[in-house]
């Protein structure tokens, strides 16, 4: 006879499984971390190329080559954290047997998408107005709040990552001129301390 008890936890499962997306990977967020860790870095190595000392708190005109190589890097850092995030992602889905593309992924990806897509426009008027100083805490406000509106369809857990970067959006604001350091912290530090405790508790 089947323990109740069991038959219980096995149903709780599958309802979890069908309303949730639980293929997320915390590698994904190590990654992308990292990822982040080193865009931030050549950032930097840029800003020194160009004669800016970043971290001396003057204001500098950035140059249009600068602006551009600033912005092709971001991308670059997007595209391969979103390209690290697949690959793991679909690597955890077939080790655990489990489908990608479900309805519940299509919740997901419009929940999430819905904020970060209105932010990336939102950034593209920063800068074709010039102002590089918002952009840094625009991008992890805005990806803070996907991550909220997105929570409800996978691990609950993302949604206190979406918090901090909310803060670090609201905190970079007001120093708009270190805006490298909170994206470094928010993109960078934040993604891998929850992606190695992601990890830890769903491996």
């Amino acid at each position: 006879m089947n323990d109740p008890k069991e038959d219980l936890q096995h149903i709780r499962q599958m309802m979890e499984r069908s309303s949730r997306f639980i293929s997320l990977n915390g590698l994904s967020g190590v990654a992308a971390g990292t990822i982040a860790l080193i865009g931030a870095a050549i950032a930097y190595c840029l800003f020194q190329q160009y004669g800016i000392d970043y971290f001396s708190g003057d204001r500098y005109a950035y140059s249009y080559e600068l602006e551009w190589k600033l912005f092709l890097l971001a991308a670059g850092i997007l595209i391969l954290a979103l390209g690290s995030g697949i690959l793991f992602t679909i690597q955890k889905s077939k080790r655990n047997g489990l489908k990608i593309w479900t309805s519940t992924t299509r919740l997901l990806l419009g929940h999430l998408l819905v904020p970060l897509i209105a932010g990336g426009l939102f950034c593209l008027a920063l800068f074709y107005h010039g102002l590089f100083g918002l952009i840094a805490p625009a991008t992890l406000l805005f990806y803070g709040l996907a991550l909220v509106n997105a929570a409800k369809y996978t691990f609950s857990d993302i949604q206190y990552l979406g918090y901090c970067e909310i803060f670090l959006g609201i905190m970079a604001s007001f120093v708009p001129g270190y805006g490298l350091i909170f994206w470094a912290l928010g993109f960078g530090i934040l993604h891998i301390i929850y992606g190695l405790l992601m990890y830890k508790k769903y491996k």
